[in-house]
């Protein structure tokens, strides 16, 4: 994938001050908007503008502002303002972020985040559709067993949307649900109660970003670390936002936290459908999602088996032991249950016989 820099200058007409700073917005933030997304550096003068960035980047920027500017035409004599949702908006319609990922998975640089144990690449396909599903998508699910990377790569992708300066912050959440242990009568507030649960996600901030880093991240409310039920009632823009443990959410927490992502925000959505803590007649909102999602744009799904296990060798194996064993559990249940309806069909055809 070819990194050459292209710089490209053209004017904005006709010449208005006042169009021209609508366009750029407060303190220049609609500009600085699309330099983020896009990776490009932008400067004007007057209004000569000068874009400089990957030529695919650079060329879209020149088309969105150029598409912005016109949007500032004066309406009774007053010249437009450009809110920061239009230009989230012309950047979606540009189709520019999805070519990008899409080139820059076909040569498997998804990631190149530096940590403690180096760079962080996806192994294996499933992996690696798994991250280009969350580079092309606003929302991504990684559905499959413990120890796939679902979350640990998630996480990397957060960090390196926040390093490259696509996204403020980074916001991570997981419904507070008891694993079969009741920890209510722990002391502390709410928050030292759900710290454990959020334990995971710590450590792997704290193993790409460092210990001290995040801590100071987290003082700045860059990086927020929260239960789900924090969430309700909020929008979040220009954000990346991980839900892990998803299969410990009811259908309403799915659909409400679903429902949470605003502008220039990706979500990435983790869980193992089969280690659900909910009590047996409450539906995880995660396998209603699995139903009711795949057919909806802008969406992916990534699913994950044994095989892609990168923990100790044993916990491959013992994943593929309980999947056989559920197997077994339900074929026999199956069979019971067609040995009842065989029972109940022949002693209903015998009673009709006597009848008779």
């Amino acid at each position: 994938m070819s990194t050459t820099l292209e710089k490209i200058e053209f004017a904005l007409a006709p010449a208005d001050p006042e169009r021209l700073a609508n366009l750029c917005g407060p303190f220049d933030d609609n500009i600085k908007q699309i330099e983020r997304r896009l990776g490009v550096e932008i400067t004007y003068r007057n209004h000569d503008v000068k874009v400089v960035g990957k030529a695919l980047n650079a060329n879209a920027a020149r088309t969105i502002i150029k598409q912005l500017y016109i949007e500032t035409q004066p309406v009774k004599g007053k010249a437009a303002d450009i809110l920061p949702d239009q230009v989230h908006l012309a950047i979606q319609e540009s189709k520019v972020l999805e070519q990008g990922a899409h080139e820059q998975a076909s040569f498997h640089k998804t990631i190149n985040i530096k940590t403690k144990r180096g760079v962080v690449k996806p192994r294996g396909e499933n992996q690696t559709n798994y991250v280009t599903n969350i580079l092309t998508n606003d929302i991504s699910f990684g559905i499959g067993p413990a120890g796939t990377g679902k979350t640990y790569l998630a996480v990397a992708c957060a960090v390196d949307a926040l390093e490259r300066q696509e996204v403020r912050r980074i916001l991570l959440t997981r419904p507070a649900v008891e694993a079969g242990e009741k920890l209510g009568f722990l002391p502390g507030d709410l928050s030292q109660k759900v710290d454990p649960y959020l334990r995971p996600l710590y450590d792997a901030l704290f193993e790409m970003l460092g210990f001290e880093k995040v801590e100071r991240l987290i003082e700045r409310n860059v990086i927020e670390i929260a239960p789900l039920a924090y969430m309700r009632g909020r929008t979040l823009n220009d954000a990346f936002v991980i839900l892990d443990e998803s299969q410990n959410t009811t259908v309403e927490q799915m659909k409400m936290f679903l429902t949470r992502i605003g502008f220039n925000t990706k979500a990435v959505v983790t869980g193992d459908i089969t280690q659900v803590d909910l009590p047996r007649h409450i539906k995880s909102g995660l396998r209603h999602a699995i139903e009711v999602l795949p057919n909806v744009e802008e969406i992916g799904f990534s699913f994950f088996q044994a095989e892609d296990v990168v923990r100790h060798p044993v916990v491959a194996r013992i994943v593929q032991a309980y999947e056989a064993f559920e197997q077994h559990e339900q074929a026999q249940e199956l069979a019971i249950k067609r040995k009842r309806e065989a029972a109940r069909a022949a002693k209903a055809e015998e009673n009709h016989g006597s009848d008779s």
